[in-house]
């Protein structure tokens, strides 16, 4: 991994550390939270969006490490691919009270660390998972049209830029209801396909 890389994602690890101005900044410092900024590999070509961080993710400051993190590795297990092989992070940096989704006022705040994620490690696939991580996503790449519920479009590919973006239920979803984990694995076979076709 280049040096500049690790320099620039360190750059932003302190810049959130140190973001007072960010909505979520006191809620973290009463709470002893951690912000979550994202881990995995510099040169991912494949990079996961969750919405923001858990209390297991908060307390670890580790994305994806409760869980939903146990499905989201399975998944990764179904198709072939190890977690030290892709980057996992979130829109939102730091836990929104009682894991209520994030605000658009929380989105503004934190979304430029992601897009300088996106810049820096340039992935070829970009897994957004869940309604809000994909709102963001499609927005960002001109795909405000194609918009809809998750259970529209997850499981297809939108190619922009030479990136494909893949909405994808969030692996919390099978928490609730195991019944989704098969969805899932089969949404996931995208991935084993687009990564033996590189």
């Amino acid at each position: 991994m280049s040096k500049r890389v690790k320099k620039e994602l360190k750059e932003i690890t302190d810049e959130v550390i140190a973001c007072k101005k960010c909505p979520l900044y006191e809620y973290r410092k009463k709470n002893k939270f951690y912000p979550v900024i994202g881990e995995g590999n510099h040169r991912a070509e494949i990079m996961f969006i969750g919405e923001a961080p858990g209390f297991n993710e908060a307390k670890t400051g580790r994305p994806f490490c409760g869980a939903a993190g146990k499905i989201l590795d399975e998944l990764l297990e179904s198709v072939g691919i190890k977690r030290e092989e892709v980057y996992i992070t979130n829109v939102v940096k730091d836990r929104p009270p009682n894991n209520r989704d994030p605000n658009s006022e929380e989105v503004k705040a934190y979304s430029p660390f992601l897009k300088r994620q996106i810049d820096i490690i340039k992935p070829k696939v970009i897994c957004s998972l869940g309604n809000c991580s994909t709102d963001f996503i499609f927005k960002k790449y001109g795909l405000e049209g194609k918009i809809q519920g998750i259970s529209k479009v997850h499981g297809k590919v939108f190619s922009v830029d030479k990136i494909n973006i893949i909405p994808l239920y969030h692996p919390a979803a099978a928490t609730y209801n195991p019944n989704m984990k098969e969805i899932m694995k089969k949404d996931f076979q995208i991935l084993k396909r687009l990564k033996n076709e590189t």
